[in-house]
């Protein structure tokens, strides 16, 4: 007797001599059976678990694809480090964050640096900069394929042509702030630095801002800003009605040239250190387009 056993494999047996011969084959070929399919398929195809499969790959497409990246970028006499506060919030809510570090030393390659950032972390991304960063981003955001929204906290926001002494006039500060050293780079004078730039920061983190600043060529206060992002992509201004660096009207007019939507703090200079909260949640706002 010959049996073929068919199983996607070809198997023969001979010289079947008996019934109990026919039941041993049987018994094989069922034994192979199974070996197979749980190899092959771990899971059964029934249409319950094939629907769980499906909203499983949809859920982890979505956490993967709905968050906004977000690049920070710091102004003059400052550093990346001023972030820290905003950092774990907006990483928290699912957001891919980089706190950029400014050269400083000119206008062309601050803009670059945050252009290298956003090519790094890639797309979409929202723009966040304070003071000076706020010209850098004008720049930097400007038809860049991967930005989608600027987010301006207590930051300059030129046209095309303007520079920052066409806002503020380094003259008028107090005679002892700005403290130039022997390259053209200009200090705040750390003894008035709290009083000046954030006096409603604590005393001791006041002073470890002063400590850490990062000097300002002061040839970037002419420098002339090129074509504005702003006048292509959704906005968000928050203004620092305390402001000691740059005037709270002058903040006002930026907001209003650019219909940006507004947050209004009675905040220093230095808003995203003493309302760290306030920040976070406007910058999440503005991935969110609200």
């Amino acid at each position: 007797m010959q049996f073929q056993i068919s199983l996607g494999y070809n198997i023969e047996v001979f010289a079947m001599k008996s019934n109990q011969d026919v039941l041993i084959v049987l018994f094989l070929s069922i034994a192979i059976t199974v070996g197979i399919i749980s190899t092959t398929n771990l899971v059964w195809a029934t249409p319950e678990n094939k629907t769980l499969m499906q909203l499983q790959g949809t859920q982890n497409m979505s956490a993967n694809s709905n968050s906004t990246n977000i690049v920070l970028v710091h102004g003059g006499w400052a550093d990346g480090s001023g972030w820290s506060k905003q950092i774990p919030i907006l990483r928290e809510a699912g957001h891919k964050v980089i706190a950029v570090q400014l050269p400083t030393h000119s206008l062309a390659d601050d803009v670059e640096t945050v252009k290298r950032a956003i090519g790094h972390i890639g797309g979409p991304v929202t723009l966040v900069g304070h003071s000076y960063g706020g010209e850098v981003i004008t720049n930097a955001g400007y038809n860049n394929p991967n930005v989608t929204g600027l987010v301006y906290i207590a930051a300059f926001a030129p046209d095309e042509g303007q520079s920052l002494t066409s806002f503020v006039d380094p003259s008028k500060f107090p005679k002892d702030l700005f403290l130039p050293d022997s390259g053209g780079f200009i200090y705040l004078n750390p003894k008035i630095f709290r009083e000046n730039f954030a006096q409603d920061v604590n005393a001791s983190e006041a002073d470890i801002m002063a400590v850490t600043q990062k000097p300002f060529n002061q040839s970037i206060f002419v420098e002339k800003s090129g074509p504005p992002a702003w006048k292509h992509l959704p906005t968000w201004y928050q203004i620092s009605e305390s402001d000691r660096m740059i005037p709270p009207d002058v903040q006002l007019k930026f907001a209003e040239q650019m219909n940006a939507t507004t947050l209004s703090l009675n905040a220093s200079h230095a808003s995203y250190v003493s309302h760290p909260d306030e920040i976070a949640n406007f910058i999440l706002k503005a991935t969110k387009g609200k």
